[in-house]
């Protein structure tokens, strides 16, 4: 009777078990619905270039010299936004909000020397959130946010690096290991690297989406081009003839981009990922007068919070859920990036923080005429900032104030600070609440008095 009982025991016992690993007919569907949605999450590709004029697109109005084909091809193919602005009008802030969702001046990072200092380990990063999702995640190219070892990509969510440290100034020929801020990296490591980095990029790029042709990616592709120095392989300045020599390796550099970005396409395409890729496409800031970039009607350039320092070139492209060739004029602004990419995948922001970017997918697909933004603003910390609501944009600027109605004055020479007293203060008392919110500038580290640490 006792071995009976404990037979029966036994078999109770392991019948408890299968049931407890064995899910219920209900539990199978759910699991099922979530592994289909999961298996129809988009891959995301994200790509940034540096200091490239708003004007130096040619699906933008550009000079006759411009010819950017597979820039054009995904606007073509995708959402080609007219009133898009960085969050910054200088490379290093831009990428902190952009990898962040918030403005970067939330956590003091207000300037390209805070990039030294880093984005504080306190901020989850884009691609923190995607690896969390099951995404790979890959940064190729300019990081610019931290060179200490904790701040670096592999330590934000990255598992793959190729590229640089520090900022945009970096020498496309000479890659061989030199310091901390400007050798290229693998991973963790410095390498001797050859070739033209443009190139360099590109290749990795196509690598990083082929080896994960199974898998859903996530590839942040920041080019360094068009920064200067102004170099480019003889090849491509060959092409170009505009009677001012430094402009030709200027869109020389640019038609070495716009190759590398037709060779992003193509791996997609050749891997079967293109349908159901997310392409976002902008510029870190407006177009820099030291590269001889063009802003086109827009008033001057880089480091400026008029439009010409702060507009930008600004694409996205989704064949499976976007309209194409399709224009949108909504202002948004670069902190949408990462909301966007977010509801994309069917993942949520988290809720211990404040997101300053919205989800730009309502708007682009034309489902909703409400604006995305009540205002946007920019901050150096010190010597400009500039809010915009609506067609009203306020500005501070060497002191004074400036307000200019972008509707009908899209190059800014109509200052209406004195004809529109009471607009001013309205966008002033704006501007006001939101710089209260922020915090103040990050220390900064001590001016260097010994040469950057040799590797």
């Amino acid at each position: 009777m006792e071995d009976l009982n404990r037979r029966k025991f036994l078999s109770l016992t392991a019948s408890g078990a299968v049931a407890a690993v064995m899910p219920s007919a209900g539990c199978k569907s759910e699991l099922i619905k979530r592994r289909s949605a999961a298996a129809k999450r988009p891959n995301i590709v994200l790509i940034v270039s540096d200091d490239q004029g708003y004007a130096d697109a040619s699906c933008y109005d550009h000079p006759q010299e411009v010819s950017t084909p597979n820039i054009d091809r995904l606007a073509r193919q995708g959402v080609r936004l007219t009133n898009a602005y960085a969050s910054a009008y200088v490379c290093a802030p831009t990428r902190a909000g952009l990898l962040t969702g918030r403005y970067q001046q939330r956590f003091g990072f207000y300037t390209g020397g805070d990039s030294r200092t880093g984005l504080p380990l306190s901020e989850v990063t884009l691609a923190d959130l995607l690896k969390k999702q099951g995404y790979a995640t890959a940064v190729i190219g300019k990081w610019h946010v931290g060179i200490q070892p904790d701040y670096r990509p592999l330590k934000r969510g990255f598992d793959e690096f190729y590229g640089f440290l520090g900022h945009g100034g970096h020498d496309y020929f000479n890659l061989r290991i030199t310091d901390d801020y400007t050798s290229i990296y693998r991973n963790e490591k410095p390498i001797n690297d050859t070739g033209y980095l443009t190139h360099n990029l590109t290749r990795q790029a196509v690598s990083f989406i082929q080896r994960h042709r199974n898998q859903r990616f996530f590839l942040y592709l920041p080019f360094n081009a068009v920064h200067w120095p102004l170099q480019a392989p003889q090849e491509y300045i060959k092409r170009f003839n505009t009677g001012n020599k430094d402009r030709d390796i200027y869109l020389a550099m640019l038609a070495c981009m716009d190759e590398g970005i037709g060779e992003v396409l193509d791996a997609l395409k050749r891997t079967g990922a293109d349908d159901n890729t997310l392409i976002i496409f902008f510029s870190d800031n407006g177009g820099a007068k030291k590269n001889f970039s063009n802003n086109g009607i827009l008033r001057d350039y880089k480091q400026s919070v008029y439009e010409g320092g702060i507009r930008v070139p600004f694409i996205v492209r989704w064949p499976s859920k976007l309209p194409r060739a399709a224009v949108c004029d909504e202002p948004v602004i670069s902190l949408d990036i990462m909301p966007t990419i977010l509801s994309a995948v069917g993942a949520a922001l988290p809720g211990d923080r404040v997101y300053d970017g919205k989800d730009m997918l309502p708007v682009l697909r034309r489902e909703t005429k409400q604006p995305l933004h009540k205002a946007l603003f920019f901050c150096d910390g010190s010597d400009q900032w500039a809010v915009r609501a609506g067609k009203w944009k306020l500005l501070y600027r060497k002191g004074s104030l400036e307000l200019y109605n972008l509707d009908i004055d899209i190059s800014e020479k109509n200052n209406l600070a004195s004809e529109q007293p009471n607009m001013l203060r309205q966008l002033k008392a704006l501007y006001d609440q939101w710089r209260a919110q922020m915090r103040e500038p990050i220390s900064r580290p001590k001016k260097r008095t010994r040469p950057r640490r040799k590797l």
